[in-house]
C-alpha cells in the first residue's frame, strides 16, 4: 500500500461525515504542497541527496476559506529561499475580482448575454 493510500484510509477513519470532504480537501492540498517542496528542495523528507538545494525549516499555519469551510493548512518553510503555494492567495483575489465584476454588471444592468460574452473572453 502506498503512502498516499495509507494517508487517505487514515483520513477516512478519523473524520465523520460532516468533516469528510473538508478533511479530504486538506489532505490533498497538503500532499500537493509537500510534493512541490520536494521538487524545489531536490529531495524528499529525511532523504539524503546530492541534488538537495536547501532544507525544510518547519511549517507555518495558514487558513484557506472555501465553500467546504475553513481549511487549516501547514505550509512548509525552507531554510534558504521561500515557498508559498499559488492557490492560497491567488485564488482568493481572483475569486474576489470575479465577484466584483458580476456585482458591477448586475448593478449596471448589463444583459446576461454580454456577461456571458465577457466570461467567454476571459476563458
Amino acid at each position: 500500500m502506498t503512502k498516499t493510500n495509507m494517508d487517505l484510509s487514515e483520513l477516512l477513519a478519523k473524520h465523520d461525515q460532516g468533516d469528510f470532504l473538508r478533511g479530504i480537501a486538506e489532505a490533498v492540498l497538503q500532499l500537493i504542497m509537500e510534493t512541490d517542496v520536494e521538487g524545489i528542495i531536490g529531495a524528499g523528507r529525511h532523504e539524503r541527496s546530492s541534488e538537495r538545494t536547501t532544507w525544510r525549516n518547519g511549517y507555518r499555519e495558514r487558513a484557506l476559506d472555501t465553500r467546504l469551510g475553513t481549511l487549516n493548512l501547514r505550509v512548509p518553510k525552507l531554510r534558504q529561499g521561500s515557498y508559498f503555494p499559488g492557490f492560497l492567495e491567488a485564488r482568493k483575489t481572483s475569486e474576489q475580482a470575479l465577484v466584483a465584476v458580476i456585482q458591477e454588471a448586475w448593478i449596471g444592468g448589463v444583459s446576461t448575454r454580454r456577461v456571458d460574452e465577457l466570461v467567454q473572453r476571459w476563458g
